[in-house]
């Protein structure tokens, strides 16, 4: 329901506004989500005691020069009660300004680390393929094969080694 919400707040942010601006509203809106990340901080939104002024304040303190653009839309927010989303409208806010810049972020999954001229010839091959400027970072976990994810773009590759065995098994038994 927030990103419903948080989608209609960034697409007032968008609209007439130019590319530098948007950034720097991302930019701005990405350090105060940063601040989520901390109980304490979720602590005194979600308090009852503490004053809707001193909620603001306290979100616009985390940014030194803060733009009116981004002092608007958290007075709007408090005012609607909606403070809580602020992370949501920063997550849709980056997802829409890689759309509006083509250029996406994107994760590659492995249980090694890959050389880094490998994930270089991904970057440019997938680049290539969907027309967009890309970055990827590797993140190495317990999957037993490669994952492409780039979400921005909604494309998720993968190569799994126990799939690729079960499909062989089941190739074999057909076959016989």
């Amino acid at each position: 329901m927030s990103n419903l919400v948080a989608k209609r707040y960034v697409k007032a942010l968008l609209d007439g506004r130019d590319i530098e601006t948007i950034k720097a509203t991302a930019n701005e809106l990405n350090t105060i989500a940063q601040a989520y990340g901390e109980d304490k901080f979720v602590s005194i939104l979600l308090s009852t005691e503490v004053s809707l002024e001193a909620k603001e304040d306290l979100i616009l303190s985390l940014i030194d020069n803060c733009s009116e653009t981004t002092k608007n839309l958290i007075k709007v927010l408090g005012s609607n009660k909606r403070l809580d989303i602020i992370d949501s409208v920063s997550d849709e806010l980056n997802k829409q300004l890689a759309v509006l810049t083509n250029n996406f972020t994107g994760v590659i999954y492995t249980n090694d680390k890959l050389d880094d001229k490998y994930v270089d010839s991904i970057e440019k091959q997938f680049s290539k393929k969907f027309g967009v400027e890309l970055a990827l970072t590797q993140n190495v976990c317990d999957y037993d094969g490669i994952k492409v994810d780039i979400e921005g773009l909604g494309v998720e590759i993968a190569f799994s080694k126990d799939r690729l065995k079960s499909q062989m098994i089941n190739h074999i038994l057909k076959a016989v």
